[in-house]
């Protein structure tokens, strides 16, 4: 079951900008994890391939339902203390979810958790739907998929943090209808434990791209990545399975995200209502 989960923040002590990177980010969900499960967080810190969470750059204003709303992925300035701010992890694994319960039910709000030099305090999680919080959502796999539309032929997607594609050795940030399924597919089949055939992406086609490319400089290496928006569309004689196997996959997207670094904060997505006209 895959669990999108917002975390409500306050720091204590201003975060200056060097800590704010996906990989302090990153440490610091290790962290947690460690302190209800030591071996746990030690295997993800270790695991090289098995990633089966992501993360979202820290965000200090709200997150309205927009149709596209970018995130903001790096930061110039220091959080100033006592800022408000929330921070979405998701979990793809049912058996991570479930080794953390202990975390999400015992969660001491005066406990302060570090980012670097500075404090933060856990204030609240948020885990199903909000009016102002569109990332917070939990759903079975089986859900996920008996809910799937037969008949949607309209997929589209808001890239709220900058997303980039490997391909072979190296990166690119055209999100081309390979690129974007066969990333949700291949993370599907790895967790939902129902797995699907290849899909038959001749019937999709690009219909609509909003998209700019934005520099994530907190690596060893700068990386480009898109952010945006893009529409697909299904064209043509199309078995309803198969429909309803790509609408499970783009609504998969939120929890999932695409591309590369989504445990870094990179990749996030969601899918969007669009004009069918």
């Amino acid at each position: 079951m895959p669990h999108s989960l917002v975390l409500n923040l306050i720091p204590l002590s201003p975060i200056s900008p060097g800590y704010l990177t996906g990989r302090h980010l990153h440490a610091l969900f290790l962290t947690l994890v460690s302190s209800v499960d030591k071996k746990l967080g030690d295997y993800l810190h270790e695991a090289a391939a098995d990633k089966a969470f992501t993360l979202s750059p820290l965000q200090t204003k709200k997150c309205p339902f927009k149709k596209h709303h970018s995130l903001q992925c790096e930061h110039s300035q220091p959080i100033p203390e006592h800022t408000l701010c929330w921070w979405r992890i998701s979990l793809l694994d049912d058996t991570l979810f479930s080794k953390l319960t202990h975390l999400w039910l015992n969660l001491n709000p005066s406990k302060p958790w570090h980012l670097g030099p500075a404090d933060l305090l856990i204030t609240k999680i948020l885990g199903t739907p909000q009016v102002d919080q569109p990332w917070a959502n939990a759903c079975d796999y089986s859900q996920l998929y008996d809910r799937a539309s037969e008949t949607n032929r309209l997929i589209a997607f808001s890239l709220a943090t900058p997303t980039t594609f490997r391909q072979g050795k190296f990166d690119s940030v055209l999100p081309t209808r390979e690129c974007v399924f066969n990333s949700l597919l291949s993370r599907w089949n790895k967790y939902s434990g129902m797995e699907f055939s290849p899909l038959l992406l001749d019937s999709l086609f690009s219909t609509f791209v909003n998209i700019k490319s934005e520099a994530v400089t907190n690596y060893h290496s700068n990386l480009i990545g898109i952010v945006g928006e893009v529409s697909y569309r299904i064209l043509g004689e199309v078995e309803p399975l198969a429909i309803k196997q790509i609408n499970a996959l783009a609504d998969f997207a939120l929890y999932c995200g695409l591309g590369r670094k989504t445990p870094m904060g990179m990749g996030m997505t969601r899918r969007i209502v669009v004009n069918k006209s």
